[in-house]
């Protein structure tokens, strides 16, 4: 893990942020917002509650799954920010579920960046070690 951004870095977190506005939260009111770069481009997303709560989605699955349904196959970086994660939470609070790590792993090399607002920038493999998987990393 390491804190400080390039300015590639620094946009994508940017963009991230600003995905969060557009959270739909009324349950947790805890608004999340994803960004992920592929070969095809940006993508973003942002977390969608439901009063059903096994139909909630986050933020990061949102903004990988609109890459895939656009054609692209592989994130190469990724940033997330909880824009209502309040300084008490720590970076515990502030880091991807379980779901999303995986999903990440899914579509993402083991040295893939993740950037974490408030949390520093990790590597998959360390959001995730000893992933899930099917098939052989490419």
């Amino acid at each position: 893990m390491r804190t400080e951004l390039s300015e590639t870095e620094q946009h994508l977190l940017e963009k991230a942020r600003s995905a969060a506005l557009n959270a739909y939260a009324p349950y947790s009111n805890f608004r999340v917002g994803a960004v992920v770069q592929t070969e095809l481009g940006e993508f973003s997303g942002c977390n969608v509650e439901n009063a059903s709560y096994g139909l909630c989605i986050c933020a990061e699955r949102n903004a990988v799954f609109a890459a895939v349904a656009a054609g692209a196959r592989r994130v190469l970086t990724a940033a997330v920010s909880c824009i209502d994660a309040s300084a008490d939470m720590g970076t515990n609070g502030r880091m991807p579920c379980g779901a999303c790590r995986q999903v990440l792993a899914e579509f993402m090399a083991d040295d893939g960046v993740v950037i974490v607002d408030g949390a520093g920038v990790w590597k998959v493999s360390e959001l995730l070690p000893s992933s899930f998987l099917l098939h052989s990393p490419d």
